[in-house]
């Protein structure tokens, strides 16, 4: 049996996994704050179980996507989703100068998924050394 998939459809499906691996730190690291280093039941479950899922799903988007730029990515949106929904849910401060530094983070995120794009790739080595 062939593989019929697309390198397209593949690269999709790794950033996809890769959001999903961002989610799940995200609650990862709001359930070990709700834990109180492991002192309530059910958030160390939570945080037990989605440990392995953001593992699992990184792992998945690392097969298609290089470490470099996934692992940037993912812990972006693990850093930017803990402050602005730990902020929300633990009522943890959050100042104007943390903000500005969130905006770097997602805007350095944004920046390293347009250096990898395939167009700016082939773009920038058209050019061959003779």
């Amino acid at each position: 049996m062939t593989n019929t998939s697309s390198p397209l459809a593949d690269n999709g499906r790794a950033w996809l996994a890769l959001l999903l691996a961002g989610a799940f730190e995200i609650v990862y690291a709001l359930s070990v704050a709700g834990s109180e280093a492991f002192t309530v039941l059910s958030w160390s479950i939570s945080a037990i179980v989605f440990f392995l899922l953001t593992l699992y799903a990184l792992s998945v988007a690392l097969k298609t996507i290089d470490v470099g730029i996934g692992y940037a990515v993912w812990a972006g949106i693990g850093a930017v989703g803990s402050v602005v929904f730990g902020s929300i849910l633990f009522d943890q401060s959050f100042t104007l100068v943390q903000g500005f530094w969130l905006t770097v983070i997602i805007a350095g995120v944004i920046w390293l998924k347009l250096a990898s794009s395939e167009k700016l790739q082939v773009n920038g080595s058209s050019t061959s050394p003779s």
